[in-house]
């Protein structure tokens, strides 16, 4: 077995298959209120903040695109959809939850999302308890891909970067590991690995079960 003292997580697209929930939203209001592309400025978007995410949409779509409307709508599109326990969990999770647990292995989330969502939908869900310690967005000054959330995650927990592998999807949540001292490992979601991430990545794998029998290996 590896030898590591704890694995941090992100959540969307890593715990959650959200990423994907919401494009569907937004695929939906695009064709609803008749704009183009939003699939490519959508991934654009991936592992970025609220405010950068702004910041592209509009760069693709001009100053006069009505995004917090747009935004506001997806959201409660989304919420319509996924609460209340509704919203995909993806593969291997609870598997590799429960290894990490049996292993007596610290697990902690690092989610650039706000507290209370973050929360919520892990209760939902039924995978809170798992989770030693939560840092989100909300509790750090910079957003990925700075390191501070990983680094904050880390010492909530009591642990070494170096002694941690941190799972991610994003690209940017992958440089906010490997700056903060982490062993980062992808899951690719929406986005597969570039030569970057696999040169920055400690593995890139397949899935969280692939990751079980790496951590085991």
């Amino acid at each position: 077995m590896k030898d590591f003292d704890a694995v941090i997580f992100d959540m969307d697209g890593v715990i959650f298959d959200s990423e994907r929930a919401t494009l569907l939203c937004w695929l939906e209001l695009a064709k609803e209120k008749h704009f183009e592309n939003i699939y490519e400025v959508f991934l654009k978007c991936t592992g970025t903040t609220m405010e950068r995410t702004k910041q592209i949409v509009l760069e693709a779509y001009g100053e006069d695109f009505p995004y917090d409307e747009y935004a506001a709508l997806a959201s409660k599109m989304y919420h319509e959809k996924y609460d209340g326990g509704k919203l995909p969990v993806k593969k291997g999770v609870k598997d590799i939850l429960g290894f990490l647990k049996d292993n007596n292995k610290k697990i902690a989330l690092a989610s650039s999302s706000r507290k209370a969502t973050v929360e919520m939908e892990l209760r939902d869900a039924g995978l809170l308890s798992y989770f030693d310690e939560i840092v989100t967005g909300d509790m750090v000054k910079r957003s990925k891909p700075e390191p501070d959330i990983f680094l904050k995650a880390c010492e909530a927990i009591g642990v070494k970067p170096s002694r941690a592998y941190a799972i991610e999807d994003s690209f940017n949540g992958i440089r906010s590991a490997f700056r903060g001292g982490l062993r980062p490992i992808m899951v690719p979601d929406l986005l597969e690995a570039d030569d970057e991430m696999r040169e920055i990545s400690d593995q890139v794998l397949t899935d969280l079960n692939a990751v079980i029998d790496y951590l085991k290996s």
